[in-house]
């Protein structure tokens, strides 16, 4: 029997089975005269106030099926959304562009309010061909295959079988012999999912290089820059890997050494890389995880835990593990109810903690934006802005990591936990970044190289300390587990980026907390019209990953851990 699931958190004001009259109301934004730059203004608030019925109503279904992708009604509701409705919105979206940029007012339209969204909108039209439609289509198919499996992994554990998420929180286990046990029975899950895995990759690469080679683009990573319209170059990209690789992998491997004499081992395998040295997980119940954070939140500022109990009090929050729900973590925005939904599919462990604290510097970001500006438009999405947030919550809250370890050491542990994960977002999603380069830049490669590929990055940056031997298979197949590659491809580096300026953030908070919760606040809910850089700047820290900041933040970052005694 599948479990049920509340449809209460979202508004759904349109009916998007009646493709027809969606049609209908569409075409008639259309057929709008525009004849002045007023109309032309007026014509955007209507296409706004329309599509956000859509985009809300296809968020709550997308939402629905993650809850529960064994529930054949959600999932054909869901389907129909991206089978029908997302094609017929692809062909109009279209022409809504042209109508807008073709508009002999266009270029009159003020530049700081409206200059990113017509930058955007161009880049649309130049990437847009029909023929890429069915593609794209067959592409969400694709990744909506990929939850399905991950949402249906099990894996047997004493006897009993359990969900995928539940093995993974036993990497953090303080006895040894549980974690080697559970990185292995993952290697056993991975392996038997692993030919749909590949045969699922292999189809969505040769899917996005078509797509690619049908706008003009040599490959699927050029054409990915120009639709995620970057303020940076590929070659930019390059040079942060190496800047990275340069001066943060050998403090790495200095900071690997302490944890490896912590744990009191003679080798430093991949079980041992995950370990925490708490005594235990930091709740067993859900709601204690909840009534937890409020007090984190309340003590940092009152707006966060306002924020976070209206979340909890209307149904806006799915934290809890359990079979048929699909993997991982996010936060979406709900643009007619002015709300944010955090999901997330995580056993009782340290992560699923500081996850649940990044998705809430998301939704903190969502609420300030939408009080301020009204609906965040998808344009104005940018994930390196997105992610300062998310990172930047969870580096203001280092310091009360205390109400789920009261225990003086276990707090110090904590503290280290979070900030070694601080270190291996400057190095993880990067060397995934890397890896999405070679892919899509090499469409042909196998499945039998891709693993290869994998497994040199990961050795270059996060498992450069580690000892990996005989484990070569199980760490080049790893790759399928990570949701980004099949569902979000190249939102990768941008976690790096943005980590950066979260560790700004914690360096400012040091020194004047009140401060800096107020710059957090005034960047969260800033004009996403301006530049990346400008935003940063409002949250009183520098968009910046040149050689010399990569360098400044490592020794920061690295002396901080080392002061933690």
């Amino acid at each position: 029997m599948t479990k049920e699931v509340s449809h209460s958190y979202y508004r759904e004001l349109i009916d998007l089975q009646d493709v027809k009259k969606v049609e209908t109301q569409i075409q008639s934004l259309l057929d709008i005269p525009i004849t002045s730059v007023t109309d032309l203004e007026k014509w955007l608030k209507e296409e706004r106030k329309f599509m956000i019925k859509i985009e809300e109503a296809m968020t709550g279904h997308q939402v629905d099926f993650y809850r529960n992708t064994e529930d054949e009604s959600i999932k054909s509701i869901y389907l129909h959304d991206q089978q029908v409705v997302q094609p017929l919105l692809m062909k109009y979206e279209a022409k809504l562009n042209e109508k807008l940029c073709e508009s002999p007012y266009f270029h009159q339209l003020d530049e700081t309010r409206y200059g990113l969204m017509r930058r955007v909108r161009e880049s649309k039209i130049k990437l847009f061909r029909e023929e890429n439609i069915p593609l794209k289509v067959k592409e969400q198919e694709l990744s909506t295959k990929y939850s399905e499996i991950m949402g249906g992994l099990t894996v047997e554990w004493e006897g009993e079988e359990k969900p995928f998420p539940f093995i993974q929180a036993q990497l953090d286990h303080l006895d040894r012999a549980v974690r080697e046990k559970a990185y292995k029975k993952m290697g056993t899950a991975f392996r038997q999912i692993k030919p749909e895995m590949d045969a699922l990759m292999d189809e969505l690469i040769q899917l996005r290089h078509q797509i690619a080679l049908n706008s003009g683009f040599e490959n699927y990573r050029d054409y990915m820059f120009v639709a995620k319209n970057r303020e940076y170059s590929v070659q930019d990209c390059y040079e942060f890997h190496e800047n990275v690789e340069k001066h943060i992998i050998p403090a790495w491997n200095r900071l690997a050494a302490i944890f490896k004499s912590k744990l009191g081992v003679d080798t430093y395998r991949p079980w041992d890389n995950s370990a925490k040295l708490m005594k235990k997980p930091p709740y067993s119940e859900v709601s204690a995880l909840m009534d937890g954070v409020t007090e984190m939140l309340e003590k940092t500022d009152p707006y966060f835990a306002d924020r976070f109990n209206h979340m909890r009090e209307n149904g806006l929050l799915d934290l809890g593990e359990r079979k048929g729900k699909s993997p991982g973590g996010f936060c979406t925005f709900l643009p007619v109810s002015g709300d944010t939904f955090v999901f997330a599919n995580f056993s009782p462990s340290f992560f699923s903690l500081i996850a649940l604290i990044h998705e809430m510097g998301h939704a903190v970001n969502g609420y300030l934006e939408f009080s301020e500006h009204g609906p965040i438009e998808r344009y104005q999405l940018r994930s390196e802005i997105a992610e300062l947030y998310s990172h930047g919550m969870e580096l203001l809250l280092l310091d009360k990591l205390d109400r789920f370890y009261p225990d003086e050491e276990d707090f110090k542990s904590a503290q280290r936990e979070e900030l070694r994960r601080a270190f291996t977002m400057l190095f993880g999603p990067l060397s995934g970044d890397l890896f999405q380069h070679w892919m899509y830049t090499n469409p042909n490669h196998t499945a039998k190289e891709r693993d290869e590929k994998y497994y040199e990055i990961s050795k270059r940056y996060g498992l450069n300390p580690v000892d990996t031997s005989g484990l070569e298979e199980e760490v080049g197949m790893s790759w399928a587990g990570t949701i980004h590659y099949f569902q979000y491809p190249f939102y990768n580096i941008e976690y790096s980026m943005s980590m950066l300026g979260a560790l700004q953030l914690l360096e400012n908070y040091r020194n004047n907390p009140e401060r800096t919760v107020e710059a957090f606040k005034k960047g969260a809910g800033a004009d996403y019209n301006q530049s990346i850089a400008a935003i940063y700047e409002e949250t009183g820290v520098s968009f910046d990953f040149s050689e010399p900041a990569v360098k400044r933040m490592g020794e920061f970052l690295e002396k901080i851990i080392q002061d933690i005694d």
